[in-house]
C-alpha cells in the first residue's frame, strides 16, 4: 500500500529507475545472446530427457499404483459383497436347519405318540389275554373243584347214609346214592 503512494508521489519516476538500473547491471555483467541460446536449448534438452525418462515413467508407475488400488478397492468391494451374501446364506441355512429341527422334533413327538398309543393297545390285549386265560384257568379249576366237591360230598353222604342207617352199603347203593346228590347239588 505504501508502494503505492511511493509511486504516486514519485510521478512514475521510480520505474524509470528501476529500468535504467536493470539497463546498468545488464552493462556492468553483461549479456552473451550465443550463450543464453546454448543455455536454452541444454535447458529444453534436459527437461526432454527428464520429461522422457523420469516424468513419464513416474506417470506410467502412479497410473499402475492408481489402478492397483483401484482393483483392491473393487475387490475389497466384492469381498464385503461375498461376505454379505455368504452371511445372508448362513442366515438362510440356520433358519432352514431350525424349521426342520422343529418339524423333525414334531415328527418324533407324533412317532412317540403313535408308538405309546400301540404300546397301550398292546397291553390292554396282552392284559385281556391274560384276564381271559386267568378266567379259563379259573373255571377250569373251579370244575375241577365242583368234581372234586361232588366226589367229596357223595363219598360223605354215602359214609353218612350208611352210619344213618346202620348198615353196610353195597357198591351199587353207594353209586346210586352218590349220583343223586350230584344231581340235587347241580340243581
Amino acid at each position: 500500500m505504501q508502494l503505492g503512494f511511493l509511486l504516486a508521489a514519485t510521478g512514475g519516476g521510480v520505474l524509470e529507475g528501476l529500468k535504467h538500473s536493470a539497463q546498468e547491471v545488464g552493462l556492468k555483467f553483461g549479456f552473451n545472446t550465443q550463450l543464453f541460446i546454448s543455455q536454452l536449448i541444454g535447458f529444453f534438452i534436459v527437461a526432454g530427457v527428464l520429461y522422457k525418462f523420469a516424468y513419464q515413467p513416474l506417470l506410467k508407475i502412479l497410473g499402475e499404483r492408481e489402478q492397483r488400488i483401484a482393483d483392491s478397492l473393487a475387490a475389497a468391494e466384492r469381498a464385503k459383497a461375498d461376505l454379505s451374501k455368504a452371511d445372508e446364506e448362513r442366515r438362510r441355512v440356520l433358519t432352514e436347519a431350525g424349521v426342520q429341527a422343529n418339524k423333525i422334533v414334531e415328527e418324533a413327538r407324533a412317532a412317540a405318540a403313535k408308538i405309546s398309543e400301540l404300546e397301550a393297545q398292546k397291553a390292554v390285549v396282552a392284559a385281556n389275554e391274560i384276564i381271559a386265560k386267568a378266567r379259563l384257568a379259573n373255571e377250569s379249576e373251579l370244575t375241577r373243584l365242583k368234581g372234586d366237591l361232588r366226589k367229596e360230598f357223595g363219598r360223605l353222604v354215602v359214609t353218612a347214609a350208611g352210619k344213618a342207617s346202620g348198615k353196610v352199603l353195597t357198591a351199587d347203593d353207594q353209586r346210586r346214592l352218590a349220583e343223586e346228590a350230584n344231581h340235587q347239588l347241580a340243581a
